[in-house]
């Protein structure tokens, strides 16, 4: 909730503010931005879509607002939780909670089915289902599982990946706090937090551009 308060503050105030002449800073930066994730969508999606190009920002500035929790000091934020709020335990990351994940792939789900029904129709969706690969009678049942499969293992992947990616990094952070001194911590911490921000972006930028690629499939008539 904090991220899209964040995230939606700071792009409204740009878009407020916006100049045709030379931009500050932050304006150069959503810009740069913007023209990255239109050049993905242009390129992946083939078609028209007005929703394409804006959940494409949404989700990749989100994902990597929530991967980059992973950098704040793991025992930080639950040392403040504990001593004001009274939590005795806090996880931060939100992408290295499975049901965060899963939640973002399903809703991504629910698009591909409402495009692949929307452009191929309710029978042509159901023919899809069940004349591929094999266009036979006898294969209906055998086409239909297969498919199935097919269409089930998109949402579940994508979740799955984001989470598994981003659990495991933390992990790291954690093993690094738990097994060695305070004071040896920096020269472990450091490499790896560095490294791990290029992990950071990576995945935020598979899950958007996988995302691209299941609604551009189903937006394809055959």
């Amino acid at each position: 909730m904090y991220w899209d308060v964040f995230f939606l503050s700071i792009f409204y105030t740009v878009a407020k503010k916006i100049t045709t002449g030379i931009p500050n800073k932050l304006q150069a930066c959503i810009e740069l931005i913007f023209d990255f994730i239109s050049s993905n969508v242009k390129s992946m999606y083939q078609g028209q879509n007005p929703l394409i190009a804006p959940l494409s920002l949404t989700v990749f500035v989100w994902v990597f607002l929530m991967n980059l929790m992973d950098l704040i000091p793991i025992d930080f934020l639950p040392f403040i939780s504990e001593k004001f709020f009274r939590f005795p335990a806090m996880r931060v990351v939100p992408s290295a909670d499975i049901n965060i994940t899963l939640s973002m792939s399903l809703g991504v789900f629910v698009l591909i089915l409402f495009y692949s029904i929307k452009v191929k129709g309710l029978i042509g969706f159901c023919k899809e289902l069940t004349l591929q690969p094999f266009n036979h009678p006898v294969f209906f049942i055998f086409n239909f599982l297969l498919e199935l499969v097919s269409l089930l293992s998109k949402p579940i992947s994508l979740g799955l990946r984001l989470f598994g990616n981003m659990y495991s990094g933390e992990m790291i952070f954690i093993l690094i706090a738990g097994l060695l001194p305070w004071w040896s911590q920096f020269s472990l911490n450091v490499p790896w937090a560095i490294f791990h921000i290029l992990i950071i972006s990576l995945q935020a930028f598979i899950f958007m551009v996988l995302t691209i690629v299941y609604l551009s499939m189903a937006s394809q008539s055959h």
